[in-house]
């Protein structure tokens, strides 16, 4: 996020706004780097379970492409400059590394398992960490990890 001044001002005060801006600004690189991941595998898996998967996949990347968006602008109407550049998300992104080239499905599932612990296990902390400074944030925070914790088990669900 930008240092410049901003132009949007805020109720928050610019110690909370710093702490926000520093909550919002990993959970936004953390969503697009998950978006990114799962079109990246639902262009390259293949097995006997491709067409579920594959359309799972696809709602994996919706959900994260509406809470990028929803983080963004959140930051923005902070005063928050968000930044999203691939740079930046390659730096900064919590995402576990995925695997590249083609993929059985049961190796997608369990890369996007394990990748939606590590993301779920982030936003967890985040949302303690906003717990004084934000809670409009919070809410945001504890809606986002609520629809991965459900994507979470139903991708789990398909290892059982």
């Amino acid at each position: 996020m930008s240092n410049q001044k901003s132009p949007i001002t805020s109720s928050l005060s610019e110690s909370d706004r710093a702490s926000v801006a520093s909550v919002l600004q990993a959970t936004l690189v953390d969503l697009v780097d998950l978006s990114l991941v799962a079109k990246q595998a639902h262009w390259n898996v293949v097995g006997k379970n491709f067409r579920s998967v594959h359309l799972q996949l696809d709602e994996l990347v919706t959900t994260a492409r509406t809470y990028t968006d929803e983080v963004a602008e959140r930051a923005a109407a902070l005063g928050i400059s968000p930044d999203g550049k691939a740079k930046t998300v390659a730096a900064g992104s919590g995402v576990p590394d995925f695997p590249g080239g083609w993929l059985k499905e049961d190796e997608v599932v369990t890369a996007v398992v394990t990748a939606l612990g590590e993301l779920v296990g982030r936003l967890r902390s985040r949302i303690d960490e906003t717990d004084k400074s934000d809670l409009v944030t919070q809410d945001l925070l504890i809606e986002i990890t609520k629809n991965l914790e459900q994507a979470h088990w139903m991708w789990q669900a398909q290892q059982a």
